[in-house]
């Protein structure tokens, strides 16, 4: 009878309904986390979008819908919830899934340049660059003194400027 009567209405109507129908089973489903602790509930999220999700590319845990993603939130929630800290948390990831869980990888032997490498580019690119505005200035300091070919062209393009300014004030 609805159908009849939408049908009746025109086909909009059927077209909502097979939208509706059809619609319904693509929406996402939501992880809702219920902690008894107020801080609980910060650390989860804290740690949900510091932690990467291992089978997204780029994304964290909180930003994936990914069925590993919410594996991992699960275990998050369950160990806050068992009492273990964030550094147990973030060791018992890097366990599992190595450096690449983390955003921010650790300071290893292995990290090292990852850390220290962008501050020794730049130190290093500051060294050539004050190397080479040295020399250049030391080439102009080198340069001071004119030849007399120079002196000359000077001394006669002072003396055609003096007669100019000459020329002008008379006329003017």
């Amino acid at each position: 009878m609805i159908f009849s009567e939408m049908w009746s209405r025109g086909r909009s109507g059927c077209y909502l309904i097979v939208i509706l129908f059809f619609g319904l089973p693509i929406s996402a489903q939501v992880d809702t986390f219920e902690f008894d602790k107020a801080e609980n509930q910060e650390r989860f999220r804290n740690l949900s979008n510091e932690l990467r999700c291992p089978m997204c590319q780029n994304t964290s845990l909180s930003g994936s819908s990914g069925g590993v993603a919410e594996d991992l939130r699960r275990e998050i929630f369950f160990m806050i919830k068992d009492g273990q800290s964030d550094r147990e948390i973030k060791d018992f990831m890097f366990e599992r899934y190595g450096d690449f869980i983390f955003y921010k990888p650790r300071l290893t032997a292995g990290t090292i340049f990852l850390w220290t490498g962008p501050a020794f580019f730049l130190l290093i690119g500051g060294i050539v660059g004050l190397s080479i505005f040295r020399g250049a200035q030391s080439e102009a300091l080198q340069n001071k003194t004119l030849t007399d070919s120079d002196q000359n062209k000077i001394e006669s393009l002072l003396a055609r400027e003096r007669r100019n300014l000459k020329a002008r004030d008379k006329a003017g």
